[in-house]
């Protein structure tokens, strides 16, 4: 992220000396999306993978199929979805010079998610939240190519708004035209053209989606818990930056101190905490990145630098680890920590740079905490695709409890998912390696899509 961060990232390297092989594990980062991928899937190097729901949208007479899975389950939440492909923009958008062979990878992952991100605003009025029923499918144990359970498609509308799931998608789809401009401009077109009406779909129709989908979102499937007010101004901000129209600047300008200074955030278990928002940056809260983002532009520029400049600095000091005004807390081998389930969203997102050694192997364990790098990475990880045997060990159907038996087995996945970054360790530096652990052993697709900044920053400069 950004130059601030680039900054931050040049501090740390003095004395640095390679210690980990940051081109590998970003081809690796990369690659996990591939596991991920939802509908029919093309040639790819995770062939263990199928196709999968493939009827999705049938039942509202639309076709929902492709996107990705967020993390161990099967449901497709469009929310976190759009976040990740947001920030994997930004990812290439950042570094993609340092990025080499693995660069047209990260493109084809972000266009995975906007070819179905373009068919979930393809209606007017209308756009596709969530495919799938999450209570329903968090109690079963299944292949996502076994899927039996409801494939409901959910949706907001001008009369049941949801303007953070749609603000993100405008987002996601505005960073994603920036970065896909070069190598397909009508397609970019296309992409710029659909945030700017899903935007101001977003903002004329105001609601969050709590309140249309109740607990098919709260208290644990992706509720959100800060409001919608900064995923419309960071979809803004990114509008801006692809279209250089004053009027989303004009936007960002006159509702950024409007944001509450404290907000509360409710992770995915359904615990809540509440706290300073220029802070906090995650799929639910966009504050810190707002401000960071805007930041680079501001000084460019030479525009009004309040708020964002001051608010940069503090989330920056809030995440260092000598600084006395941190907001934060350390394990003793180095790791940051912030309240809720799977930590490592936070140190991927909210640091960018300050922890790959640690995720990479560094750390009282010498455990790699990505999948497949290293010769020591958890073997049992909360993902029901790679713990149950693929269609080509086992072509026969499981069913919804079959896949109960492979859930507790001891023995390691059958299917390696190369490049997943899991939850993590706790605060004492110690790790579970087994499944039924979610909060450390499930990956997430919005751990991996920051990382993939950090690993092409570190490739290029891998020591000062």
């Amino acid at each position: 992220m950004m130059m601030v961060m680039t900054m931050m990232m040049m501090m740390l390297m003095v004395g640095r000396v390679i210690s980990q092989d940051y081109g590998d594990a970003l081809t690796k980062s990369i690659l996990f999306f591939e596991g991920q991928r939802s509908g029919k899937l093309p040639p790819q190097r995770m062939t263990w993978r199928k196709d999968s729901a493939l009827d999705d949208g049938n039942g509202s007479n639309v076709d929902l199929v492709g996107g990705y899975y967020d993390a161990g389950d099967n449901v497709k939440f469009n929310f976190p979805m759009a976040f990740t492909t947001t920030l994997l923009s930004w990812s290439v958008l950042e570094f993609g010079e340092f990025m080499g062979s693995d660069r047209q990878p990260a493109l084809d992952a972000i266009r995975w998610g906007t070819d179905y991100f373009l068919k979930a605003t393809s209606i007017p009025g209308t756009v596709f939240a969530i495919v799938g029923d999450p209570n329903a499918d968090h109690s079963c144990w299944q292949r996502p190519e076994d899927m039996d359970t409801p494939r409901t498609a959910y949706a907001v509308t001008t009369a049941n708004p949801g303007s953070e799931v749609s603000a993100e998608i405008a987002a996601a789809l505005a960073a994603s035209a920036i970065v896909l401009q070069a190598s397909d401009s009508q397609y970019s077109h296309e992409l710029l053209n659909r945030a700017e009406m899903v935007f101001q779909f977003a903002d004329t129709y105001r609601g969050s989606y709590n309140d249309v989908f109740g607990d098919v979102v709260c208290p644990y499937y992706y509720c959100d818990g800060s409001g919608f007010a900064d995923e419309l101004i960071w979809a803004a901000a990114w509008l801006y930056k692809a279209t250089n129209n004053q009027t989303y600047w004009d936007y960002v300008q006159n509702n950024i101190n409007n944001l509450p200074k404290d907000i509360k955030r409710i992770d995915t278990d359904g615990s809540t905490t509440q706290g300073g928002s220029f802070a906090e940056f995650g799929w639910d809260t966009k504050h810190a990145g707002i401000n960071i983002f805007v930041s680079k532009w501001v000084m460019e520029r030479q525009l009004n630098p309040s708020p964002f400049i001051h608010s940069a600095d503090r989330f920056i000091c809030s995440i260092l680890p000598e600084s006395p005004s941190k907001s934060v807390t350390y394990s003793s081998g180095g790791l940051l920590f912030k309240p809720g389930p799977c930590n490592m969203q936070h140190v991927t997102a909210l640091t960018f740079l300050l922890l790959v050694d640690y995720i990479l192997g560094k750390n009282p364990l010498s455990m790699s905490y990505m999948v497949g790098y290293g010769n020591n990475f958890p073997h049992k990880i909360h993902h029901r695709a790679s713990s149950l045997p693929s269609m080509d060990a086992q072509p026969a159907h499981i069913e919804c409890q079959e896949g109960s038996q492979y859930f507790h087995s001891q023995d390691p996945n059958p299917n390696l998912l190369v490049g997943a970054v899991v939850g993590g360790p706790a605060e004492d530096d110690s790790y579970v390696d087994f499944r039924v652990d979610v909060s450390q052993s499930e990956p997430i697709t919005y751990i991996n899509a920051p990382l993939v900044g950090a690993l092409a920053y570190f490739k290029q400069f891998p020591f000062s």
